[in-house]
């Protein structure tokens, strides 16, 4: 049973908490319950009593001589012995971190979970799901942020099967599935932020990567919940701008990197150089006109912003001169 990719339904999305737009997946029907099943120990002990009296009548039959005894006999041992090795059938080997589907004629007739040795209805089919949790890396995608620049990126993600019975008949192969979604998602989000974002207040998947991972694995949840997949965790294994424009941003970056290095270096110079007029005013120690105060500030703003060291030239004569 499976039903329609959800790439292919025409359903508008939703809004998220996290504020992302999410496809509306279609209401599960049919949901994982316990199938009825007892302890294997003694249904494997019934099946042996079983095989044992069916070959014991057999046996009894060959040393009875009558004709019609000796039919009956061996009829009955027959189908004893067929019936407890059809029982018998029924046994199943559940491993920690398993589960075991039960279906009957099609229909669904639960989910084992308990581990060990479990009997159901022998006419039952049984489908394996492990439970265990999963690694899903992405390949590398090349994609366009939301400024249009190709960027490379891939994400791992970490999940694990919830709902066995959704995994199984929900979709049609659960593990392409995640496969699939996980890729839109990374796809999404990435043509959703910038790679470096122009205003401060804005999200980028690099200055942000918190906040953006969060938004995936919301993303990612109501992608794959369909599925019956609970998402444990999901991070981004690689982000870099694409080859062809990678030494293009490169300085554009140190050159953002030098600016911001100026406005500092900035910032300072014009606290200490107002640090050093209002401590020269307040003790008195010369007295400055407006003309040589700009002179001053000039000649401690060239001093302080300068890349290389100053060269002290010794004023003999008076300050006007």
């Amino acid at each position: 049973m499976s039903v329609h990719d959800s790439t292919s339904q025409d359903v508008p999305p939703r809004e998220s908490s996290a504020g992302i737009d999410v496809p509306e997946m279609p209401a599960p029907r049919v949901r994982e319950f316990a199938a009825h099943s007892i302890g294997g120990g003694l249904a494997l002990l019934l099946g042996l009593v079983g095989l044992l009296a069916g070959a014991g009548m057999i046996a009894a039959a060959t040393a009875v001589s009558a004709t019609g005894v000796k039919a009956l006999l061996t009829v009955l041992g027959i189908l004893v012995a067929l019936a407890a090795f059809i029982a018998m059938c029924g046994l199943n080997t559940v491993a920690p971190g398993e589960a075991r589907v039960v279906q009957l004629f099609g229909r669904y007739r639960g989910t084992i979970r308990q581990d060990g040795l479990r009997w159901v209805n022998p006419l039952t089919s049984r489908t394996k799901i492990s439970t265990r949790v999963r690694n899903h890396e992405t390949a590398v995608l090349k994609v366009n942020d939301a400024y249009g620049n190709p960027i490379e990126l891939a994400a791992v993600v970490v999940w694990k099967v919830e709902d066995t019975a959704q995994a199984t008949f929900e979709v049609d192969d659960f593990l392409e599935f995640v496969s699939t979604q996980t890729e839109a998602a990374v796809r999404h989000i990435a043509i959703e932020y910038p790679y470096d974002a122009h205003d401060e207040e804005g999200l980028s998947l690099r200055g942000n990567a918190e906040e953006i991972t969060e938004k995936l694995a919301v993303e990612l949840h109501a992608r794959v919940e369909a599925a019956g997949v609970q998402i444990i965790e999901s991070r981004f294994t690689h982000l870099a701008y694409a080859p062809e424009i990678a030494s293009a941003m490169l300085q554009r970056q140190q050159a953002g990197a030098v600016v911001a290095a100026r406005r500092q270096i900035v910032d300072g110079a014009v606290g200490m150089v107002e640090a050093a007029l209002a401590r020269l005013t307040e003790r008195d120690i010369v007295e400055l006109d407006s003309e040589r105060k700009a002179a001053m500030v000039s000649n401690l703003m060239v001093v302080l912003c300068g890349d290389r060291a100053a060269q002290p030239v010794l004023n003999t004569g008076s300050l006007y001169q």
